[in-house]
């Protein structure tokens, strides 16, 4: 029994570590992604006020 609590106890910091670095990185490329998505719609605002074309899509941008 006591082997197997050690093994616990020597796993657990890795994975919670692990579960930690998961989260911030993905709230990381969530906000990169909102971001993006933002600043493009504003683009497109400020171009249709100044009567200029909209910007094709690029592929990254329908991610």
């Amino acid at each position: 029994m006591d082997y197997w609590v050690a093994v616990l106890w020597t796993l657990l910091p890795t994975v919670v570590v692990s579960l930690i670095f998961f989260f911030v990185m993905r709230s990381v490329i969530r906000a990169d992604r909102t971001e993006r998505r933002v600043y493009a719609k504003l683009e497109a605002e400020e171009r249709a006020k100044r009567g200029l074309p909209p910007v094709a899509p690029t592929a990254s941008a329908d991610r």
